[in-house]
């Protein structure tokens, strides 16, 4: 009697370990099956006097839920997050930057527009549409500093963008571990890169040239 009771037990403890690794799985699938509902239609990387600056089009739309959430007032925080990487068969990739923009969308009812801001910078728009327009298209994001060093070889880089749902006030940050409506993501959008090797011959050569023709 003893064997089975103690059997039973096991059993009884088995039964609680199983639901809780489905209720765990249930949970760390649910983000990652939405990670398409943002797309990365497009994006670019350019060299300028100031660094290396990015250029990217997202399509997106914001469900009832969210829509709803910041006409009464939520703001919405969007984060666009871009890597650079430099892969090393002898050692660890090298990571050569590794930058964060972040975005508010809001609504404010005095003036009844919707503004979106990034960092001291803002703008009012009418309509949600207008707003969503601008934050769909991310222009001339600085992701690598003037005077940082980039080898002669490829990159990888990658770029995303999502919804930051801890930022989020606390009900909706509880309410998206479970709602899929709360979840907005795009995968990684990966593609290669080549810094351009310096010239400072070109430079010196341009140079020159100015002082003969004086």
């Amino acid at each position: 009697m003893r064997g089975f009771a103690l059997l039973k037990k096991l059993y009884a403890a088995l039964a609680q370990l199983w639901t809780a690794l489905a209720l765990c799985a249930m949970f760390a699938a649910a983000p990652s099956a939405h990670a398409d509902d943002i797309e990365v239609l497009d994006v670019r990387l350019a060299t300028t006097e100031d660094g290396v600056v990015l250029a990217a089009d997202f399509a997106f739309e914001l469900n009832p839920r969210l829509a709803e959430a910041v006409t009464n007032g939520v703001p919405l925080y969007f984060a666009v997050e871009f890597e650079l990487t430099r892969p090393r068969w002898y050692w660890f990739d090298e990571k050569a930057a590794a930058k964060r923009l972040q975005l508010r969308l809001s609504y404010h009812a005095l003036s009844r527009h919707y503004r979106l801001s990034t960092g001291v910078l803002q703008q009012n728009y009418a309509t949600l549409e207008e707003a969503l327009n601008v934050l769909r298209r991310v222009r001339n994001w600085q992701v690598v500093e003037r005077g940082a060093t980039l080898a002669d070889a490829s990159y990888d880089a990658a770029v995303r963008m999502r919804l930051d749902v801890t930022l989020l006030p606390k009900p909706f940050q509880l309410s998206a571990i479970t709602s899929r409506d709360l979840n907005l993501e795009s995968a990684w959008k990966r593609f290669a890169f080549r810094a351009p090797a310096s010239s400072p011959a070109a430079v010196e050569s341009r140079e020159t040239k100015e002082a003969e023709s004086r």
